[in-house]
């Protein structure tokens, strides 16, 4: 459709752009500097990703006009790779027992001799990142050092990988897990290359603190039109006005879930036309980085300016 020359329309259009980490990886491996730049590399995204056209510029001859910023972080399930897998040693199998008062009892496991096997050689076999998050919050949410876990139980922890048992004997019915054998497997892991998550997705809410607060917390925003520096403070200034909400106290969001309940500029903020703008996140300390690095996906962090765009009429 042909341009009507002279005649422009404002539209309420909000620009976005985000980082993004897929289900299984972390966000270290495309993202290492310690700066998370927004708007200026919108090559391959999707439109859930961004609604930009070109890096850094506004579409054809448009103007904007900039009234608010948000920020805005999923809370998704992490998923965790499948490689790389490790035995555990010395895991204490259990037999189920008459008792109704000990359902489980420690018994010998015997090879096929009727000789009885070394501690030592009781193992299970093909443990993963995913049982390490899975058995951590198993032990929490119990309150106790250790978890007698069913042998099928076991077997279907993990749905991408089954669980073997050495020796596979059916005497076992029964496997005792404890912090110990969890810290064990945490290091067999990390010996493999293995990089383990930070605290707050291994067992979310327990004092660890969420990974929202921690990043909005310990993070600079800063808003360039140009070279110029618009607005430069904590992330933490800018919530988002989005997302899921719950009043049990058991969730965490960055700000009440209302395009009303985030940061508008005291005056509006213009990028005229083929003029250049970005917004960096900039980590405060390399710890927090590091950290942050290892968080696994799925995971979106958006920035949204929300504004009026000016346009030609079509």
């Amino acid at each position: 459709m042909a341009i009507v020359k002279g005649i422009k329309e404002k539209v309420h259009l909000p620009l976005y752009d985000s980082i993004s980490v897929k289900a299984r990886e972390r966000l270290g491996v495309n993202q290492s500097s310690n700066i998370m730049r927004f708007f200026q590399d919108v090559t391959g995204k999707t439109k859930l990703q961004t609604n930009m056209q070109a890096s850094s510029l506004l579409p054809h001859w448009n103007t904007f006009e900039a009234r608010a910023l948000r920020v805005v972080v999923s809370d998704l399930s992490p998923q965790f790779p499948a490689k790389p897998t490790v035995d555990l040693n010395q895991v204490q199998f259990l037999q189920l027992s008459t008792d109704q008062s000990k359902p489980y009892q420690k018994v010998p496991l015997e090879n096929g001799s009727g000789e009885p096997l070394p501690l030592e050689k009781m193992k299970l076999l093909g443990l993963t990142l995913d049982h390490y998050v899975r058995l951590s919050r198993m032990l929490e949410k119990s309150n106790q050092r250790t978890l007698q876990l069913p042998r099928h139980e076991i077997e279907t922890l993990s749905s991408a990988n089954r669980v073997g048992f050495e020796p596979d004997s059916d005497k076992i019915d029964c496997v005792e897990i404890g912090w110990g054998d969890v810290e064990e497997l945490g290091s067999l892991l990390k010996n493999e290359g293995a990089k383990l998550p930070p605290g707050e997705q291994v067992v979310p809410n327990n004092g660890n603190g969420n990974l929202i607060s921690r990043f909005i917390y310990n993070t600079v925003t800063t808003f360039f039109v140009g070279e110029k520096v618009m607005i430069q403070v904590p992330t933490w200034f800018f919530p988002s006005g989005a997302g899921p909400y719950a009043e049990d106290g058991s969730v965490v969001t960055h700000g009440y879930p209302s395009p009303q309940a985030t940061f508008r500029f005291a005056e509006p903020i213009f990028i005229d036309t083929q003029q250049n703008f970005r917004i960096e996140i900039e980590f405060s300390e390399n710890e927090v980085l590091s950290d942050f690095q290892n968080i696994y996906g799925p995971l979106f962090i958006w920035v949204v300016v929300d504004g009026y765009m000016t346009r030609d009429v079509q």
